[in-house]
């Protein structure tokens, strides 16, 4: 299958059959209208014989998601051997089998809600194996930033063709290499986990950039993926800051255009590129970045 951006491992493609449909309606003057919407489809995850939890998303790459959001909860260890992982389309539901039987009955009846969207469900204590984590070093270049922000924001996505999704990429410097979308920023997320997962690809080169906001979740899961930055268009919590602090992450947020906020990590900054060198986003710019 030809890539929508051959520059990417996986790059998004609007125009992929079931991810939007068109709906009628009218618009603020009463003319008919046809608007290109995103769809969304409960999935069901399965860790062996034990029913997990249903997401709600967009219906792609269901396997990375499974993995990926089971890795992130900490139900799939590092050393942990996947025997297979099963996707029924018609029943909306992904099995992943293990060599290890182990059921999670207690976990799961713990599950809380968190900041965001419903499908950002964490079991147990979320902060659990933070104290483990140990970020590499390295550097973050600001005209890798600039670099990444002009692609990604230009890159051809479900966003600019229907909206109401958030995206999140894994980068290595200034290139872009997988980007994935969905309604909730944490499947987007997951789905990353798992292609890693997948791949055998380590976090520790890497940078993610996602168009949500930097809340507690997004810092936990980036550290936990051992990936040492995070960035994004969007704004901070507070409570994010503060574990991004805590582990070592370099937190970047409300990149727009030649600005942005470093609030963790800057010891990793190199700043190779005047600013001023740098254009204004345009108004016209597709996204929008939350404050």
């Amino acid at each position: 299958m030809q890539l929508p951006d051959p520059d990417y491992l996986i790059a998004p493609d609007p125009k992929a059959a079931r991810l939007t449909r068109a709906v009628s309606g009218t618009d603020h003057t009463g003319a008919e209208v046809s608007v290109s919407v995103v769809e969304e489809r409960p999935l069901t995850i399965f860790l062996n014989r034990q029913e997990i939890v249903t997401a709600m998303t967009i219906g792609d790459y269901p396997e990375y998601l499974a993995l990926g959001f089971l890795r992130n909860q900490g139900m799939l260890g590092d050393d942990e051997e996947i025997t297979g992982v099963d996707y029924d389309e018609d029943l909306e539901v992904v099995v992943v089998r293990t060599a290890s039987q182990t059921t999670y009955e207690e976990k799961v009846q713990k599950k809380t809600r968190t900041s965001g969207c419903a499908v950002g469900t964490v079991f147990g204590d979320m902060m659990e194996g933070l104290d483990q984590v140990d970020l590499p070093k390295g550097e973050l270049r600001t005209s890798w930033l600039y670099a990444l922000a002009h692609r990604i924001n230009t890159t051809p996505s479900l966003y600019l063709e229907a909206g109401a999704i958030h995206g999140t990429v894994l980068c290595q410097q200034d290139r872009p290499l997988v980007y994935m979308e969905d309604v909730g920023r944490h499947n987007a997320v997951d789905k990353i986990a798992g292609w890693m997962l997948s791949e055998g690809v380590s976090g520790s080169d890497k940078m993610l950039y996602t168009t949500g906001r930097l809340t507690s979740e997004m810092v936990i899961k980036t550290a936990l993926m051992g990936i040492p930055v995070l960035a994004s268009r969007s704004g901070f919590t507070a409570w994010g800051v503060e574990i991004a602090r805590q582990v070592g992450l370099t937190c970047i947020g409300r990149m727009r255009g030649k600005r942005f906020v470093c609030l963790s990590g800057e010891e990793r900054l190199v700043r190779d590129m005047d600013p001023e060198s740098v254009p204004e986003e345009g108004k016209k710019s597709g996204r929008k970045g939350a404050q």
